[in-house]
């Protein structure tokens, strides 16, 4: 493959990335005081979501999720990124694994 082939391969499939990226809904999630903020997050169904969370106090916490199959520490002032779905309509929960009894929540796909 040519130089100028390679190039142009690699800027489609820059361009087809991006595209596929705008397609994805957001959805921000904050933990403060050990507690996810919301503690419901409505996020449409069938669309991939882009997650950030953003973790306010100064330890770390876990993201974790059996139904979303994910699990993420976000340490103490940092934010993540998380990618889930498409997801099917439903409930979705999720919890701090380091402060289980006050991290809890669920994700709504309507």
């Amino acid at each position: 493959m040519t130089l100028r082939v390679s190039l142009a391969v690699a800027a489609v499939l820059s361009i087809l990335a991006s595209a596929a990226s705008a397609d994805d809904a957001t959805a921000v999630l904050s933990i403060r005081d050990h507690r996810f903020e919301p503690a419901e997050l409505v996020v449409p169904a069938d669309k991939r979501i882009k997650l950030t969370v953003k973790n306010l106090d100064s330890t770390p916490e876990e993201f974790e999720s059996h139904d979303l199959n994910r699990e993420k520490v976000i340490p103490g002032g940092a934010d993540v990124t998380i990618y889930i779905g498409p997801l099917e309509p439903g409930t979705y929960t999720f919890f701090g694994e380091f402060h289980e009894d006050t991290a809890q929540g669920r994700i709504v796909a309507k």
